[in-house]
């Protein structure tokens, strides 16, 4: 398990359709009809040969990719609707008093549009940085930037991914082994590409990667006046390159009895000799900390023996280029657009820049997230509505618990405790309990680059004042206007973000079987989490503790097993195999919740088939609806990138999860010659 699977996310498309939206009375509302889309499928395809193809293949025909997009699909809908909204949201706070909220998220908003601004200031907002990283006279110093580093580091604090490439990422969250309190986690970083295998595969999209990323690094430091780019930027990559060859590999970064390392602080010294790490402890405000859960125990080793081994200089230049890398969206035009250039032309595919303005709402959701939500659920998540998902959500988990009672291959004890896990489970749905506070947050207007800067610092000092005090179950992981859902079995809690709950996955005029399809599936996969095979391995308090008898365990994990087995027989292009192993945490979620959706939406209907519409039973509707809630074209560069770094399966494999339900096989009358079918014994069966 990676920590990314601590917190485990839906995994939505980030992709956009041209949205259903209407103006009225100064609302962006949602229009997206009601019902299956009919005209987006294509009947000529057999349900059985490509169930994809047949409840999508008429929109893939007629679709393209818009330029500044490296995937398009029906789930991103709501991410342009909803970045709409928060554009006119952020638009009015500007208009605010000064000095509160909402004038904050204003002046944060407008400052990063002011270009005319950050053209005329260059790189002077760096300097201080610069010439901090200028003055490092030896390894002590050296220590002490990457620890002043860390500081910055919001997006490893926030991403479910905690990818950075800082030399280390933090993160703040409960105990692995201690319920009732936080921890530190400290977790491998330093790649400015998306994984190792960037750096170490053989494979010829890789080593053209690499060629890029070597001009993309020369570049920069060009843009920067600083002398020697090019032999620069080679000793930055070689220094890169080392790196990767310490770091764990994916696959291994998400076993997480792997990943429960407790270090004391001697035991840095011992083991991890080379880095200075009482000078990076104090340098990051982690001084007081006297243990740590070390997720990667061999790459931070090799880090910080490549810390001392590697030349002093070789690392100045290193962080110089990644501070200005990491600034490039408000330093001058030049450098936005030559990050543009390599990590979304060229690592993505796509040939367009987002506009400004929807760069500007990103960053103000990065910066002061929950700000921005709390007024978006005041506009557009009424009480209703959240009333209606709850109620969908205690239905799933009454479905779930039902599943674990007839479990034949159970064990009396597991079945307990895993209905304990249901018991106890924190269900968040459209926005958060309470909310951050952010009046210790200083946003100054024309300040693009220090509103940054004091947006990641104010973030990581807000989770270092977590420890001493009780875990926060409520606290969430992502913003209301997020369109996505997360499980935290950590914590044994969900969220369900309000963006996400709406059409075309959750439409009140559609009927049950449709509702259950594509937004139940939704809330089943997240409550599944607590089930998969990372979940599964945490109490109902969070703790990880083997809570199942030894046959109950091996008879899960054979299942398991054949689940990864299963995917990593397809190919999304001939020269890659999905990874089973490293998708199967998401594969388990997607089977488990979409069991589990199907029997609340025929509990529903009094345990019978929903009645016909559309022309279509409502078991058909069904699993339609679930296809077509994961529509999707995908650039090849981002669909070959995800394939290596993502722990979910691109959306065409994640639809054929119906392959292993009996229910789509009767609905569709599936036989035995078509080419998804598997046979009854085949099917995999985990919940």
């Amino acid at each position: 398990m990676k920590p990314s699977q601590i917190l485990a996310a839906f995994g939505v498309a980030l992709a956009l359709v041209v949205p259903c939206v209407a103006q009225s009375s100064g609302a962006l509302e949602n229009t997206h009809p009601a019902g299956l889309d009919l005209a987006g499928m294509d009947r000529g395809v057999k349900p059985g040969d490509d169930f994809f193809a047949f409840a999508n293949g008429g929109w893939t025909a007629k679709t393209q990719i818009p330029a500044d997009r490296s995937q398009w699909g029906t789930s991103g809908e709501l991410i342009e609707l909803t970045t709409l909204r928060v554009q006119t949201l952020i638009q009015d706070a500007a208009k605010a008093a000064p000095g509160t909220e909402a004038r904050k998220i204003g002046d944060f908003y407008s400052s990063y549009l002011d270009e005319a601004k950050i053209e005329s200031l260059g790189l002077q907002p760096l300097r201080p940085t610069l010439s901090r990283i200028a003055a490092i006279k030896d390894k002590h110093g050296l220590a002490a930037e990457f620890g002043h580093e860390l500081r910055a580091d919001v997006d490893a604090l926030n991403s479910t991914n905690f990818e950075t490439d800082h030399l280390f990422g933090l993160w703040v969250e409960q105990d692995l082994n201690e319920p009732k309190r936080y921890a530190p986690y400290l977790l491998q970083g330093g790649l400015g590409m998306p994984d190792r295998d960037y750096y170490l595969s053989a494979n010829s999209h890789m080593l053209a990667n690499r060629q890029a990323y070597r001009a993309h690094i020369a570049k920069i430091l060009t843009l920067a006046h600083i002398a020697e780019p090019e032999a620069k930027a080679q000793r930055i990559f070689e220094l890169e390159v080392k790196i990767a060859q310490v770091h764990a590999a994916r696959a291994e970064s998400e076993d997480v009895l792997k990943a429960n390392n407790t270090w004391v602080r001697t035991d840095f010294v011992k083991k991890a000799p080379g880095l200075e790490w009482t000078t990076f402890f104090k340098a990051a405000g982690l001084e007081a900390q006297a243990q740590f859960i070390v997720w990667h125990p061999k790459a931070t080793s090799g880090e910080a023996a490549l810390v001392g081994a590697e030349p002093l200089a070789t690392w100045k230049d290193y962080l110089v280029f990644h501070q200005i890398d990491d600034y490039s969206n408000v330093l001058p035009k030049a450098f936005g657009d030559e990050r543009f250039a390599f990590y979304s032309h060229t690592l993505s595919g796509t040939p367009q820049q987002l506009a400004r303005w929807k760069r500007a709402v990103n960053a103000t959701n990065g910066a002061l997230g929950e700000a921005v939500g709390k007024v978006y659920v005041t506009h557009y998540f009424p009480p209703e509505s959240k009333a209606q998902i709850e109620a969908m959500v205690a239905k799933l988990i009454d479905a779930f618990r039902v599943r674990i009672d007839k479990l034949d291959w159970m064990a009396p004890t597991t079945k307990a405790e895993a209905k304990r896990k249901l018991q106890t489970l924190k269900v968040g749905v459209g926005y958060p309990d309470h909310w951050i506070d952010y009046s210790g947050l200083k946003i100054v207007a024309g300040d693009a680059v220090g509103n940054q800067q004091r947006a990641s610092l104010f973030e990581y000092r807000r989770n270092l004042a977590k420890f001493g005090h009780p875990v926060d179950r409520g606290e969430w992981a992502m913003t209301p206007q997020t369109v996505n859902a997360v499980n935290l079995p950590v914590r044994n809690a969900l969220n369900f973000p309000a963006a996400i709950l709406q059409a075309p996955d959750f439409n009140p005029a559609n009927p049950v079987a449709m509702n259950l399809g594509a937004t139940g599936a939704i809330v089943g996969h997240e409550v599944s989490h607590s089930f998969d095979d990372q979940g599964a391995m945490f109490d109902a308090d969070g703790r990880l503790r083997n809570w199942w008898t030894a046959s109950d365990l091996a008879h899960f994990q054979s299942a398991g097993h054949a689940l990864a087995v299963q995917y990593s027989q397809y190919h999304p292009f001939p020269d890659i195999a999905l990874n089973g192993e490293q998708m199967l945490s998401e594969n388990i979620a997607d089977i488990a919740g979409l069991n589990a959706a199907y029997d609340a939406y025929r509990l529903a209907n009094g345990g019978k088939e929903g009645p016909a519409q559309q022309g279509f039973a409502g078991d058909q509707q069904f699993f339609v609806a679930f296809s077509q809630s994961w529509r999707a074209k995908t650039r090849e560069a981002t669909a070959r990138q995800r394939a290596i770094t993502d722990g979910h399966a691109p959306a065409e494999f994640r639809a054929d999860t119906t392959r292993n339900m009996d229910a789509w096989y009767a609905a569709f009358d599936v036989k035995p010659v078509d080419k998804l079918y598997l046979a009854p014994a085949d099917r995999v069966r985990i919940w």
